[in-house]
């Protein structure tokens, strides 16, 4: 069965998450289509670099998890992104995207709020997503599935 978006789960630190939150918010959309963003903007530096080092490595403690529902095409660069970040011993799709997550988020949030208002335009898109986005509660969505770790 083909489903629209991909399930996953993201640890985040408890500010990553509140900022998020206030992006999603501030954009009138919805933490996914956030990070979905998110992910298009740092994908191609994270790609196209060497793997960062120290504190940007994957699997740092993050007590918060956060669903979120991605296009599939931006899910499946996932697998990608965890070889390239750890060749030796790549982490689950799932803290590689937790890893991009939080580059991105360490930019100035001012800046972040105005990337995400300059890629739509300035339009609110909230309504962008077909299955109504925000859902309450994961269990709502649909057509998620998870991504296999």
């Amino acid at each position: 069965m083909e489903s629209d978006e991909v399930m996953l789960a993201v640890r985040l630190t408890t500010a990553e998450r509140t900022l998020l939150r206030r992006l999603a918010r501030g954009h009138r959309g919805d933490v996914s289509e956030v990070v979905a963003d998110a992910l298009l903007d740092v994908l191609p530096a994270l790609l196209a670099q060497d793997p960062p080092r120290g504190a940007e490595q994957p699997g740092r403690f993050a007590p918060c998890a956060v669903t979120v529902w991605l296009p599939p095409e931006l899910a499946e660069l996932l697998p990608a992104l965890a070889v390239h970040l750890a060749p030796d011993r790549p982490p689950t799709p799932c803290a590689a995207l937790g890893t991009a997550l939080r580059l991105w988020l360490r930019q100035d949030p001012a800046r972040l709020a105005a990337g995400l208002h300059a890629l739509h335009g300035g339009a609110d898109h909230s309504h962008a997503y077909p299955h109504g986005y925000p859902y309450a509660r994961p269990h709502e969505h649909p057509h998620a599935r998870p991504l296999a770790a």
